[in-house]
C-alpha cells in the first residue's frame, strides 16, 4: 500500500465553448464533492481557463492547463508564458504525444516547460509514451526511459517527487485500443519508476504520482485503478461529458483506499 493520492484528469483538447465549458465543470464540481480520496482535474482550452477556475473557485476540482511556452516572456505570437498561468491553474500538461507529434515539440522543450512551471509554482503532468511501431519492436522500456530521463534533466529530487507523470501509449489515445492494465503497471512501474529509481533513488519513485491515459474509461477504470503503481488517468474523451467522468472518478475512490 502507498501514500500516492489518487488523481483523475481531464484533459478536454480544443473542445468546449466558454459557456460549455462552465456548464460541464458546474456538473463535475456537483458530481465529486462528496470524494475526498481522489483528487479532481480539469484541463480546458486556454480561452476558458478565467472562467472554469471562477466557477470551481469553492470546489474541490482543481484547474490545469493543456501547455505553456517555456519563456517568461517576448515574441513568441500565439504561445502562452507560466507567470500569465500562475494563480489561476494548479496543473498543467506539458509532453502530450500530439504536441510533440502534430508540433514537433523535442525532449529538450519540454524539460524546460517543466523547470518555467516549477518556477512558477505549477504542477506539470508530464506525458510520455511509445508509438505503435516501438511498443510491437520491442522498444518500450528504452524509449520511455529515454522521455522521462530528459524530462527530468536539471530538476531536484523534491521537485521529480511532487511531479504527476502520465504514461500514454501513443497507439492508444484516441484509438478505442488501451493497453491491459497488467501492461500499464508494469511500464508505469518497472520502466517510469525504475528509470526515476536510477536518477533519484527509490523513494523518490515511490513518491511520484503516475497516471495511465490512452482510452481510459468508465468501463476500465476500475482495473486500471486496482493496479499497485497506478495512480489515476488522464482522461480524453471521457472528460467531455458529466458523467462518464464523474463516474471515472467515483469507481477509482471505491476501488483505492
Amino acid at each position: 500500500m502507498n501514500n500516492r493520492k489518487p488523481i483523475i484528469a481531464g484533459n478536454w483538447k480544443m473542445n468546449k465553448t466558454i459557456a460549455e465549458a462552465v456548464t460541464l465543470v458546474r456538473g463535475i464540481r456537483a458530481g465529486v464533492r462528496e470524494i475526498e480520496t481522489v483528487e479532481t482535474v480539469v484541463c480546458p482550452p486556454f480561452v476558458a481557463l478565467p472562467s472554469v477556475a471562477e466557477a470551481l473557485s469553492h470546489g474541490k476540482v482543481s484547474v490545469g492547463a493543456q501547455n505553456v511556452f517555456y519563456e517568461e516572456s517576448g515574441a513568441y505570437t500565439g504561445e502562452i508564458a507560466a507567470s500569465m498561468l500562475e494563480g489561476l491553474v494548479d496543473y498543467c500538461i506539458i509532453g502530450h504525444s500530439e504536441r510533440r507529434n502534430i508540433f514537433g515539440e523535442s525532449d529538450v522543450w519540454v524539460n524546460k516547460k517543466a523547470k518555467i512551471l516549477l518556477a512558477h509554482g505549477i504542477t506539470p503532468i508530464l506525458c510520455v509514451g511509445e508509438s505503435l511501431e516501438q511498443n510491437q519492436a520491442g522498444e518500450t522500456d528504452s524509449f520511455v526511459r529515454g522521455q522521462v530521463a530528459a524530462a527530468l534533466v536539471g530538476l531536484s529530487a523534491e521537485q521529480v517527487a511532487g511531479l504527476v507523470i502520465a504514461y500514454e501509449p501513443i497507439w492508444a489515445i484516441g484509438t478505442g485500443l488501451t493497453a491491459t492494465p497488467a501492461e500499464a503497471n508494469r511500464t508505469i512501474g518497472i520502466t517510469i519508476r525504475g528509470a526515476i529509481a536510477d536518477l533519484y533513488g527509490e523513494a523518490t519513485a515511490q513518491a511520484v504520482r503516475i497516471q495511465y491515459g490512452g482510452s481510459a474509461k468508465p468501463d476500465n477504470i476500475a482495473d486500471l485503478m486496482t493496479q499497485p503503481d497506478i495512480d489515476g488517468a488522464l482522461v480524453g474523451g471521457a472528460s467531455l461529458k458529466v458523467d462518464p467522468f464523474v463516474a471515472m472518478v467515483r469507481k477509482t475512490a471505491q476501488v483505492t483506499p
